[in-house]
């Protein structure tokens, strides 16, 4: 019969080597974790039968133990409450000359980076229900290792939601589910250095930190300028060395441009000649206010282009899920790199986000936040307009952020009246490319990223700077 006392009480390290006798060394080995903060003030100890067994020693020895710490006042013991850490016995922390020494950097008061939405609409109720729904209808293998390609539930559900709402092809077997975009860009850097490209090609602008990953998988990356109608992938033809070429598509990052038709088919055709692949981004794919929706180019030549989505700007980029829809050829390499780094998502988070996407709430919340966000973007251009008429607004057709034209040579002063009002924001000039012509003048201002309450301060302390 097994011992039902067994199974009561925590797991306890102790370190009892080098006392005179086992219940002196237990008795030093437990002052010394409360006096270390290793036992915190409360803490639950096991039974004395239970650290016994753990132990290896004699009951009445942990018993004895307890009993005279509670007597020295390290230990408290009541009936229906166990053995604990006494309340006083919180060891002083007392700071270090390196603690005391570093100086005390503030929050800014508000915040209007870009690359973020209002995390304080999460629909946290509607994800609560999916969870329930899908923890209770998730079939025992779900708690397995997987297949890291993802959860098939998962990436059924995708291809419909991908094909109705983007426009993407994406068979159940080409989606690999993966971490977020930044996992995605990482495992295309290892499979695309394991198939000899040298070279990647980036729009002029873009973040640094997709071309660190790039950089970190050995590859090089000449940069496209970037205009008025999205990269000029006309001169992709001219980069002799380039096997692939990393783009935002629908909503260019930063400058808000979508690239035009005829970019876009010179893309695809770049691609169709020289084998290449195209990375797109699909990047604010899903907010759009004043014109109709741009389809995924991935639609144009599923072969040779990799569509890569998240919901770190439709839901929250805590949840850490993104997708890859990838060419036929691709899959199996794909699949082989993430095996080999973390081998798979949480399926728990899959099988939510699944649920979520089926019963309509996912379609449901990206309409609100469009609505919400285009609210705000309004409430941006007037009071621009009212308070800083001087300033030209571009880059709102879609997305969370607008770009503020400033007069040349003016990025650094506004930065540095931005920083004496407490506000945080980014001159366009923190995301241009090392290897790009300088450009324009312009703050990138992240009007998804204010919760409703902070919203109002922000916009005020914006036009602050401005006027």
């Amino acid at each position: 019969m097994t011992d039902s006392w067994a199974t009561f009480g925590a797991d306890l390290h102790l370190e009892t080597t080098g006392a005179a006798g086992l219940r002196a060394g237990l008795m030093d080995a437990l002052r010394e974790a409360v006096r270390t903060g290793r036992l915190g003030p409360g803490t639950r100890l096991p039974s004395s039968r239970s650290l016994a067994v753990d132990l290896g020693i004699a009951r009445n020895t942990v018993a004895d133990a307890y009993a005279e710490l509670v007597a020295e006042g390290w230990l408290t013991a009541r009936q229906g409450s166990g053995t604990r850490v006494a309340r006083r016995a919180e060891p002083r922390r007392t700071a270090t000359r390196a603690t005391r020494a570093r100086p005390v950097r503030s929050r800014p008061a508000h915040n209007l980076l870009a690359g973020s939405p209002d995390l304080s609409t999460f629909p946290r109720a509607d994800w609560l229900k999916a969870a329930r729904r899908a923890l209770t209808a998730a079939p025992n293998d779900a708690f397995g290792y997987g297949d890291p390609r993802g959860r098939i539930e998962l990436r059924t559900v995708l291809a419909d939601y991908l094909a109705r709402a983007r426009g993407v092809y994406a068979d159940p077997e080409r989606i690999v589910i993966c971490a977020g975009f930044v996992q995605a860009l990482k495992l295309m850097g290892t499979v695309l250095r394991k198939r000899r490209v040298r070279e990647v090609a980036v729009e002029s602008y873009g973040l640094d930190v997709h071309w660190k990953l790039l950089a970190d998988a050995g590859l090089r990356m000449p940069c496209l300028p970037v205009d008025g109608l999205g990269a000029r992938t006309g001169e992709l033809a001219g980069l002799r060395g380039v096997g692939a070429v990393l783009m935002t598509p629908a909503h260019q990052f930063p400058t808000g441009v979508p690239l035009h038709p005829e970019r876009r088919a010179a893309a695809v055709d770049w691609a169709r000649g020289t084998g290449g692949l195209i990375l797109e981004d699909d990047y604010d794919g899903e907010f759009r206010y004043d014109r109709q929706p741009v389809g995924a180019l991935q639609g144009l030549d599923p072969e040779r282009v990799v569509h890569l989505g998240t919901t770190s700007k439709s839901l929250a980029p805590g949840l850490r899920l993104g997708w890859m829809v990838l060419p036929e050829n691709l899959v199996g390499e794909v699949a082989e790199a993430k095996g080999l780094s973390d081998w798979s998502s949480s399926a728990l988070e899959q099988l939510t986000l699944a649920e979520f996407i089926e019963s309509g709430a996912y379609d449901r919340h990206v309409r609100s936040m469009r609505l919400r966000y285009r609210h705000r973007r309004d409430q941006l251009v007037a009071v621009l307009a009212q308070r800083a008429p001087d300033v030209r607004i571009s880059g709102i057709a879609a997305g969370l952020h607008a770009v503020l034209e400033l007069p040349e040579g003016s990025e650094p002063s506004v930065m540095r009246a931005a920083a004496w009002q407490g506000l945080a924001l980014e001159g366009i000039s923190r995301f241009r490319h090392p290897e790009a012509a300088p450009g324009r003048d312009a703050l990138v201002i992240g009007y998804g990223t204010p919760t409703d309450s902070a919203w109002a301060g922000a916009l005020e302390a914006l036009c602050r700077v401005l006027s």
